[in-house]
């Protein structure tokens, strides 16, 4: 007897696999949209997209608006591009500081300046910042080739009067120090074209005599007790940027229109209710922002989009001291919280720039993430 063989038809098995193989595949495309509708699918693509800008250096405020994440790779290469140029103007500008004609300073273990400094009278530039010096010398006088002070965030709580014989000065910036007073002999510096002043908190006035700064092109007195705008500011003929938020400005000077030239004007964060009519005189305006929430009457035409004018209304609600979840609170210095903001609002002024109309309204929102 001879072997058995069993004999099937063959179109059977194919029939039988084409209909699993197709059962598959719209099990497959099935699934494809599922996930391609899934909230977890979208987070995942943030995710990854947020690990990719954190890996190449791209900072958050680049690709997070308005609390949402563009995951767009055009936005991606923009961003790589911008990223890539700025830090091209960072090595240059690390060149430009290599130079001997530079002297920076960092640091918290620093309470005074070198002795040796003295002797380094032919400096251009000084850039001190985040140390624990209290007191520029009076020897300051004797730099009559400086041009640039830079010295944010020291413990500063005084400039010498001799700060007025350096001639050629063009830029000083003493923001968040300690400072309670300006020198009236500041007003001596003809040539000097920027004054940061901004976050000393106790502030309440600039001298007259600063009046005599023609050049001056940018003033920031930011986040101190300002209860009204310098007289001195408004003389500053050539003034085209003026940060005067986060003070205790109750009305505006009528005035104002006075500042021919100003192009920026940052009132936000005051107690103001109500904007002159004189601002519409300042016909090279193009950006001002205010805090709206007391505010009850400003001039129509400020509203107009017909006008180049970008008007930004900001609605304050700060949220101080939130609690963790151990109900241990975050607290933070004075200083820092005023740091945060402004480079919050400046990020977003800059973006507001580069937009050709005003967004019609912007949430600030701040996460406490305990890990």
């Amino acid at each position: 007897m001879g072997h058995k063989v069993a004999v099937f038809d063959i179109s059977v098995i194919r029939a039988l696999w084409e209909t699993r193989v197709k059962k598959h595949k719209a099990w497959q495309k099935k699934e494809a949209e599922r996930l391609e509708k899934s909230a977890l699918e979208k987070i995942k693509e943030e995710w990854n997209f947020v690990a990719e800008c954190r890996r190449k250096g791209i900072p958050q405020a680049a690709y997070c608006k308005n609390g949402f994440v563009d995951t767009s790779v055009r936005l991606l290469e923009k961003i790589e591009r911008n990223t890539l140029a700025r830090q091209s103007s960072l090595f240059k500008e690390r060149d430009k500081r290599s130079s001997p004609f530079v002297f920076e300073l960092s640091g918290e273990q620093w309470t005074e300046l070198p002795d040796s400094l003295k002797e380094q009278t032919h400096l251009k530039e000084w850039h001190i910042s985040n140390t624990l010096i209290q007191i520029i010398p009076t020897y300051i006088e004797l730099f009559q080739a400086m041009r640039i002070l830079d010295l944010p965030k020291n413990q500063i709580s005084h400039l010498p009067a001799e700060i007025g014989r350096l001639k050629n000065l063009k830029e000083l910036n003493v923001s968040f120090n300690h400072l309670r007073s300006i020198p009236p002999e500041l007003g001596d510096c003809e040539n000097l074209e920027k004054l940061d002043c901004s976050g000393n908190l106790e502030l309440t006035e600039l001298p007259f005599e600063l009046s005599n700064l023609k050049q001056v092109t940018f003033v920031d007195i930011s986040a101190n007790k300002f209860a009204s705008v310098p007289i001195c500011v408004l003389r500053m003929c050539n003034l085209q940027w003026l940060d005067i938020s986060n003070n205790s400005l109750s009305d505006l000077p009528q005035d104002i229109d006075r500042l021919e030239e100003l192009q920026t004007f940052l009132l936000y964060k005051n107690k103001l209710s109500y904007l002159p009519y004189a601002l519409l005189n300042l016909k090279k305006l193009t950006l001002l922002v205010v805090s709206g929430d007391h505010l009850v009457e400003l001039p129509t035409a400020l509203c107009d989009s017909s006008t180049p004018l970008k008007f930004v209304s900001l609605m304050d609600n700060p949220l101080d001291n939130t609690p963790c979840q151990d109900g241990v609170e975050v607290m933070e210095s004075e200083r820092d919280r005023q740091c945060f903001d402004k480079e919050f609002l400046k990020a977003y002024i800059e973006d507001v720039k580069e937009r050709e109309s005003v967004p019609s309204y912007t949430t600030k929102v701040s996460f406490s993430v305990q890990l």
